[in-house]
C-alpha cells in the first residue's frame, strides 16, 4: 500500500500539480481547499504526510495544526508557503519541514521522500 498525502492548499493550481505529481510517483493523494476541509479528511482517511499551505480561507494552517494535533495526530506536516518567514511559521505550528513556493517537482519530491518513502518494488 502506498503512503497517503494530503495536500491542504486554496490554489487549485498548486493542489493539482502537486498531487499529479505525488500520484505519478506511487503516493496516494488527497486534497483539501482549506483547514477545515482537511480536517474532515484526516478524520475519515488518515494521513501518513500533510503537505500545508498556511494563509486559506475558512480555516488557516495555524488553526488546522493547532486542531490536528489536539486530537492526537502525528503525521509529519511540511509547510508550504512562499511566505517570507516560512521557517518562523513553520516553527509556530512545529511543522516538520518546509517546502518554500515556487518548489520545483524535485523539490517536492525531495521533500515528501525524506518524512515518508514508498516500499522498493520487486525486482
Amino acid at each position: 500500500m502506498s503512503d497517503h498525502v494530503l495536500v491542504v492548499d486554496d490554489d487549485p493550481s498548486i493542489t493539482a500539480a502537486v498531487r499529479d505529481g505525488l500520484e505519478f510517483e506511487g503516493y496516494r493523494v488527497t486534497t483539501a481547499g482549506n483547514g477545515a476541509e482537511a480536517l474532515r479528511e484526516v478524520r475519515d482517511d488518515p494521513p501518513t504526510l500533510i503537505l500545508l499551505d498556511m494563509r486559506m480561507p475558512v480555516m488557516s494552517g495555524w488553526e488546522f495544526a493547532k486542531q490536528y494535533r489536539m486530537v492526537g495526530h502525528q503525521a509529519p506536516v511540511i509547510v508550504m508557503t512562499a511566505a517570507a518567514n516560512a521557517g518562523t511559521w513553520a516553527a509556530e505550528i512545529e511543522a516538520d519541514a518546509v517546502l518554500p513556493k515556487p518548489f520545483t517537482l524535485d523539490d517536492l519530491f525531495d521533500a515528501v521522500g525524506r518524512w515518508r518513502l514508498l516500499p522498493d518494488e520487486p525486482a
